[in-house]
């Protein structure tokens, strides 16, 4: 091919991109990528600057609480023989709110920060 043109070769043979082994051999965790001449290091199975784990218990008593009001409300639009249930929706509404409510209360917003 008489446009090929042959990538760019790094120190040690490696070409743009490509990944070089870290100290300790390769599977130890960590790995770093030749990108336009800068070096980023990259943890295997961190996905991010986050915790592995988001939230408290509470919290996820909370939304989980919030999620069962929603899908009692939703079943209740469904399940009734001649429209809806609605009785059955405005408790799904209320176990939603008292969700929310104890959302607030607990301050799960806060978890992410």
């Amino acid at each position: 091919m008489a446009n090929h043109t042959e990538p760019d070769i790094g120190p040690g043979g490696a070409g743009r991109g490509a990944v070089a082994a870290a100290p300790g051999g390769p599977g130890h965790g960590a790995r770093k990528f030749e990108q336009g001449g800068e070096l980023a290091a990259q943890v295997a199975g961190h996905a991010g600057p986050y915790p592995t784990f988001h939230g408290r218990a509470v919290s996820w008593v909370a939304v989980s609480i919030m999620m069962a009001g929603f899908l009692v409300g939703a079943f209740a639009l469904v399940l009734g023989t001649h429209g809806p249930l609605w009785w059955l929706f405005w408790t799904g509404a209320g176990i939603t709110a008292l969700g929310l409510l104890i959302a607030f209360a607990t301050n799960t917003f806060e978890d992410w920060c």
